[in-house]
């Protein structure tokens, strides 16, 4: 994978919520990621963050990838299992604004992909803002089509 292979040449390590389960670090992360998603709107607490996206049905530790840079964390996926759908679902894909357009969300979402293949599931599906973009044509880039 060209982009795991640049990503990992310019000093970035991928790893887990499994390796390192640090609830409060993934919050953040994502809420600062997602401050740049076209009307976001208010984000979660931290309780509701936890209830509705770490403890959420098929959200395991194993399906959140995180990217790091000096041990910093500077972008995550979460991706969700759904047997009864035989279907995943990528919940968030974010990088940094200062690690972006160097292929980390790209490098991300394929590890998100070897996850939900490796999970067995058939499907992986994710949604955007239609104004987002550059998530569009990264989720484009990875194989996703519309559907």
């Amino acid at each position: 994978m060209p982009y795991l292979d640049r990503a990992r040449a310019s000093g970035v390590d991928f790893t887990t919520m499994a390796e390192t389960d640090d609830r409060r670090a993934l919050y953040e992360l994502n809420k600062t990621c997602s401050a740049d998603i076209p009307e976001r709107g208010e984000f979660f607490t931290y309780d509701e963050y936890v209830a509705q996206r770490i403890e959420a049905p098929g959200v395991t530790k194993d399906g959140v990838v995180l990217a790091l840079r000096d041990g910093q964390w500077i972008g995550m996926t979460m991706t969700s299992l759904h047997r009864d759908k035989d279907t995943a679902f990528t919940e968030m894909t974010g990088v940094l604004a200062a690690e972006r357009g160097r292929g980390l969300s790209l490098a991300l979402k394929l590890l998100a992909i070897r996850f939900v293949r490796a999970s067995g599931y058939r499907w992986l599906r994710t949604f955007h803002h239609p104004r987002n973009t550059s998530a569009i044509a990264m989720t484009c880039r990875s194989g996703f089509v519309d559907d």
